[in-house]
């Protein structure tokens, strides 16, 4: 049963007035615009023309293809957290906070430290890359990204010679993120959401850490404020609202290895020659652009870097490590 309280029920005491929500909503994108070098007289106008990043250059590997919409890139996600469905993060997500904010950097490195925010983009330029996303349910976009290389981070930080893997790990907390509480919206995971990679895959220039989508300030469905993009990879691996950053010596037991090993493997390179359990890698839908009767795509290797990528995995058995 749910009790829907209507006006009359609330309290004059509980509603924020119009003035302090917009100052509390300005107060958290310029933390974010001012990390990214919009400051002083800048920094209102920016803040209220849509939350823009100004001066923005276009990064190295951007493809020339054509974006897909900003209306389906933030409404049609995959966001656990917020539920299981597609359109569950852009319904649930619009309270989730986001500043401030912190990245714990942790483990197998020289120089530990627990970044805020702000502090952590000071030290790194923000560029657009529009990078391909491909989905295990065989469907793709092409979304304009705003990021910096998580190999800046990476030496940064300085790793040990023990580190051999990157453990990324989502926030956890329920009271915000009703797909991480049992019931209806749930997935079923065990929380917080972990991805990795080889410290190899993270040193790639093509790995990046996005703040920004269609040069705006990430919005909460997409993984708001700081995500990884692995555009190589299954989109699942591009792990969302990271709080921590973990240098490991052994593969670490990320969620969906966890949850189904049989179906999701560490690496999940997009393979056209390896299918899911359930259905075909052969081909899939861009999202916004083909009709339920139009004719699919064909998947491309490495989701089409392999040119850039391909080399991280020679002598390996993709079939057998997928």
């Amino acid at each position: 049963m749910f009790h829907i309280r209507k006006p009359p029920d609330i309290a004059a005491s509980e509603i924020t007035p119009p003035e302090i929500y917009r100052r509390r909503r300005f107060l958290r994108d310029a933390g974010i615009l001012a990390a990214a070098g919009i400051t002083g007289s800048l920094l209102p106008a920016a803040a209220d023309a849509g939350r823009k990043f100004p001066n923005l250059r276009k990064g190295p590997f951007s493809l020339d293809e054509k974006p897909t919409s900003y209306k389906d890139v933030t409404s049609y996600n995959n966001f656990y957290e917020f539920g299981s469905g597609k359109g569950d993060p852009s319904e649930h997500a619009g309270n989730f906070r986001t500043f401030p904010w912190s990245v714990a950097i942790e483990g197998e490195v020289k120089k530990p430290a627990v970044y805020q925010l702000e502090d952590l983009l000071k030290h790194h330029p923000l560029e657009e890359r529009v990078y391909r996303l491909r989905c295990v349910e065989a469907w793709s976009m092409v979304v304009p990204w705003v990021g910096f290389p998580l190999r800046d981070l990476v030496r940064r930080v300085e790793p040990t010679s023990r580190a051999k893997y990157v453990e990324f790990t989502t926030l956890l907390d329920p009271a915000q993120m009703p797909g991480q509480r049992p019931g209806l919206l749930g997935a079923g995971l065990d929380w917080p959401y972990i991805e990795g990679l080889r410290l190899d895959e993270a040193m790639h220039p093509l790995a990046l850490l996005a703040v920004g989508l269609y040069g705006e300030v990430l919005p909460n469905q997409n993984g708001a404020p700081i995500r990884l993009v692995v555009p190589w990879k299954y989109g699942f691996k591009s792990i969302k609202s990271i709080v921590k950053i973990r240098f490991v010596e052994k593969q670490p037991l990320t969620t969906w290895v966890r949850a189904n090993s049989r179906e999701y493997g560490f690496y999940s390179n997009v393979n056209p020659a390896v299918d899911h359990p359930r259905w075909s890698q052969a081909a899939e839908r861009r999202i916004g652009e083909d009709s339920l009767f139009s004719p699919k795509r064909k998947t491309l290797p490495f989701n089409g870097y392999a040119d850039q990528v391909a080399s991280l995995y020679t002598g390996m058995d993709l079939k057998k490590y997928f």
